[in-house]
C-alpha cells in the first residue's frame, strides 16, 4: 500500500479520530473504508451512464407523431 499525506484542521482530525475510536477502528481504516467505498459507487455509476448510452444508441425504437399540442395540454 501506498502511503498519503492529508492537511487537516485540528477540530477536523479531533472529530475523526472520536468516530474511530467509537467504531472500534484506526483513522486510517476509516478513510480507506471511505475512499474504497467511494470508488466503487463512482464505478458503477461510470458502468451504468455507459450502459444506458449504449441501450440508446442500440435502441431500435421509435417515437411516433405528437397529437398533443401545449394549449390542449393546459386546457381547462
Amino acid at each position: 500500500m501506498t502511503n498519503v499525506t492529508i492537511a487537516l484542521d485540528e477540530t477536523t482530525l479531533r472529530d475523526a479520530r472520536r468516530i474511530a475510536a467509537e467504531r472500534s477502528t484506526s483513522l486510517d481504516a476509516l478513510i480507506r473504508d471511505f475512499l474504497e467505498r467511494l470508488t466503487q459507487s463512482e464505478s458503477q455509476a461510470r458502468r451504468a451512464r455507459r450502459r444506458i448510452e449504449e441501450l440508446c444508441r442500440d435502441s431500435t425504437g421509435e417515437v411516433g407523431e405528437r397529437g398533443w399540442s401545449r394549449d390542449k395540454l393546459h386546457e381547462r
